[in-house]
């Protein structure tokens, strides 16, 4: 069956990926041999903050002893995938939508979902004068990318409320993809009426912009109680053949950074304040962070119920065929890190 996507280089990234045959981490051989170097992919995102706060902490460094870490960001899924089929990172923290369009353009054989790492932190923020959703039709909305999670979650509520948009910015809304330093700037200068965005994107549209939150995204899952998977850890489907106590050990680090995050988060505000200025030359609000913190929910769980949801979401909106979804999820490694513990395992499908 073919497979539509919003990628249109992911069909040439992938069969790059497949020719090189393991990627960064491959360095050490086929598979059976272990790995010598580990690349992993996040964005400078507060829904990452389990990778800000492991990068630079060196959780992640230490928890891969041997193996070497090297980092690469991205301002979006769509890109991350991208760099993941061509082999230039190994695993990479992700939104849900990308990496269904990732397991879906690959028929299943690119990745996999090692566990879950980020709950919430995303919604619709309007300017002043958009009193109610009525308002909405007319103005023009920005999200991160074309196909990224928020992209996905806005299209998915325009058609909810039986508004017609397309990908070239027409229909009953103009859905218009930036960056999201762009977003802030085209915000501020009152060339966009909101923003379906994550954190810390969506508390500097409230604070710096005087913008109101119109849609909170938790509010859109009332089957898996309000919680649904911002972002997640996804390996390369290689990488866990070739070297699974890679993957293992990457996942330690995983577990240690957000347990750190959740018995300290003051600290791990501050830590990922440090990571990001670094990253972007930019210094956030520690308010602004602060206020991030409070609207995500930082946790292994994949909360599989929700990426299921917005995989039909995606296909609802013309961005995904139909697409099947068993063996995307390989949490047996997380499950038994978890049993090490005494803690109760996580469910995939």
């Amino acid at each position: 069956m073919s497979k539509r996507t919003v990628l249109p280089t992911v069909a040439v990234a992938l069969t790059l990926g497949l020719v090189a045959c393991g990627g960064s981490a491959g360095d050490g051989g086929g598979a059976g041999d272990g790995v010598d170097t580990l690349t992993l992919g996040y964005f400078p995102n507060l829904t990452h903050a389990p990778a800000l706060v492991g990068v630079e902490n060196g959780i992640f460094a230490e928890a891969l002893g041997d193996v070497e870490l090297r980092t690469q960001t991205f301002n979006a899924g769509p890109d991350a995938i991208n760099a993941l089929f061509a082999g230039e990172v190994d695993a990479t923290f992700i939104g849900p939508s990308p990496a269904v369009n990732g397991w879906s353009q690959s028929d299943g054989t690119a990745l996999r979902i090692i566990a879950g790492s980020t709950s919430g932190g995303a919604g619709l923020v309007v300017r002043e004068g958009i009193d109610g959703v009525d308002d909405l039709p007319g103005t023009t909305l920005s999200t991160p990318q074309l196909g990224n999670t928020q992209d996905v979650a806005l299209r998915w509520f325009a058609r909810e409320q039986g508004w017609e948009v397309d990908t070239e910015g027409g229909g009953d809304l103009s859905v218009l993809p930036q960056d999201n330093a762009e977003i802030i700037d085209a915000f501020l200068l009152g060339e966009i009426d909101g923003a379906w965005v994550p954190e810390p994107h969506l508390s500097r549209l409230i604070k710096e912009g005087d913008g109101r939150l119109l849609v909170d995204e938790a509010d859109l899952w009332p089957e898996t109680g309000g919680e649904f998977v911002t972002t997640h850890l996804v390996v390369r489907a290689e990488l866990l053949e070739e070297d699974p106590g890679a993957v293992e050990d990457l996942l330690r680090g995983h577990i240690e950074t957000i347990d750190r995050i959740n018995e300290d988060s003051e600290e791990a505000q501050e830590v990922a304040i440090a990571h990001l200025e670094g990253l972007t030359g930019g210094r956030l609000d520690p308010e602004v962070v602060a206020s991030a913190f409070e609207n995500v929910t930082f946790t292994v769980d994949p909360i599989s119920g929700s990426l299921r949801g917005g995989a039909e979401h995606a296909e609802a909106v013309g961005l995904l065929d139909p697409v099947d979804l068993e063996g995307v999820y390989a949490l047996d490694p997380l499950n038994g890190l978890l049993a090490e513990r005494g803690r109760d395992e996580v469910a995939g499908f």
